[in-house]
């Protein structure tokens, strides 16, 4: 098992949360855990649990909080002590695995890119989120929010990424990769799209399968979709809040539609709760992970709490261990031996 450095302090549930899903992960998975923040705080909870002498928990004290309204750059250069800045530092030395943050998406992707640093040949980072799709899997949005304004040059290094993601960690035999546009034909959409088109067509470390439509996200047809992080960003929190809307209008219809619709969505309750809902529900996933740096770090939903914090160690343990900085760092090695 690999160990996995936790920002206590992160989210809006921290530490408790944070600590509770950090002893969820050590009785359910066995995975070693560093809890870095407040450490009376953490302490106590810890003692609360009957978790304090765990020799799979360890505590590192951080004196400072990188808070959701700071700016995450100037917080990162001028906070040194604070939670998140000193769990990226323990990967970076090599004294733990991987990272969860939960809190400001902002104050992660700065830790990944300063703290630990970004893999040599891949420029930006980028956040890969997995999306519910209909052959009962994930298709795997790249970038979901870590860069607003990309080259071509950064969305072909991402589809990289993603594709590696999706074939060593996800272990989906020869993943689909496909490019967000407004149509399937190469010459649709933007001048960075049409030009990551012609890089993607062109490239041979993977099978590029064309445009991708927004419609085509949900469907599988694609099993990894490359965006920029503005774009990406404004999919995933539209998914978001389509879930919401269809979960309010089925509940509002049964409401409406009188005693046998109330019996029969009585009925149907277990069922969605278990095989639909617990696919949209964040907290499974636990978090999305950093690529293109140099390790590994999981970011969390800033509302996470135990369950969510449990489950992405779980996932910073599975991607630490396929260690997908090294199967990048060789497939640009060919790719520069090549030129």
């Amino acid at each position: 098992m690999k160990k996995v450095a936790v920002d206590a302090m992160g989210g809006d549930f921290a530490p408790l949360e944070i600590v509770l899903g950090g002893i969820q992960a050590v009785r359910d998975y066995k995975i070693p855990v560093v809890l870095v923040g407040d450490s009376e705080q953490i302490r106590k909870i810890l003692a609360d649990n009957g978790e304090e002498a765990n020799s799979l928990i360890e505590v590192i004290h951080a004196s400072q909080v990188i808070e959701m309204g700071e700016h995450p750059g100037m917080a990162f250069r001028k906070k040194k002590d604070a939670s998140i800045s000193v769990a990226a530092r323990l990967v970076k030395q090599g004294k733990c695995d991987a990272v969860v943050a939960p809190g400001s998406t902002g104050a992660a992707v700065t830790a990944g890119l300063l703290g630990i640093g970004r893999i040599k040949g891949i420029e930006r980072p980028a956040i890969v989120t997995p999306i519910p799709n209909e052959k009962g899997g994930h298709t795997f949005l790249i970038d979901a929010g870590a860069s607003a304004n990309p080259k071509p040059e950064n969305l072909l290094q991402n589809a990289l990424l993603g594709y590696n993601y999706a074939k060593y960690v996800r272990h989906i035999k020869e993943p689909r990769v496909g490019l967000l546009n407004i149509g399937s034909e190469s010459t649709k959409g933007s001048a960075l799209m049409t030009e990551t088109y012609e890089l993607l067509s062109k490239q041979t470390w993977f099978p590029f399968a064309g445009n991708a439509e927004g419609r085509d996200i949900p469907t599988g047809e694609f099993d990894v979709v490359v965006s920029d992080g503005f774009t990406g960003n404004v999919v995933l929190k539209f998914g978001e809040g389509l879930g919401k809307l269809f979960i309010t209008l089925l509940k509002d219809s049964i409401y409406r539609g009188g005693v046998l619709a109330k019996l029969g969505g009585l009925l149907l309750k277990p069922a969605l709760k278990k095989y639909m809902m617990k696919k949209f529900d964040y907290a499974e996933e636990g978090g999305a992970p950093l690529l293109g740096i140099d390790g590994t770090l999981i970011i969390s939903h800033g509302s996470s709490r135990a369950k969510a914090i449990r489950n992405a160690i779980r996932l910073a343990n599975q991607v630490a261990e396929e260690e997908i900085p090294t199967l990048v760092k060789n497939t640009l090695n060919v790719a520069i031996e090549s030129e």
